[in-house]
């Protein structure tokens, strides 16, 4: 087994999602905050991105709902503070 760009980089997307969910448990970031949601969404995408060439599945469905529930989550945080 070799050890590609594209695994990197599913790797790294893998570390932005699990250290922005740290951050989140231990309170140092907040869970609507839009550098939580950034992470997460781009750590789905950077995931999706390596199983572009190593496809699984399973791993897509959940990068593809992660990557659906962040995008909500941003979306609603920005309709909020234009509101304000």
């Amino acid at each position: 087994m070799s050890y590609q760009l594209h695994d990197f980089v599913g790797n790294f997307g893998v570390a932005l999602i699990l250290v922005s969910y740290f951050l989140v448990q231990i309170g140092r970031a907040s869970a609507t905050g839009i550098r939580y949601l950034v992470a997460n969404g781009t750590g789905a995408l950077l995931v999706l991105y390596s199983l572009w060439f190593d496809f699984n599945l399973s791993a897509f469905i959940i990068e593809i709902t992660w990557l659906m529930i962040s995008l909500v989550g941003l979306i609603r945080v920005l309709q909020i503070r234009r509101r304000s």
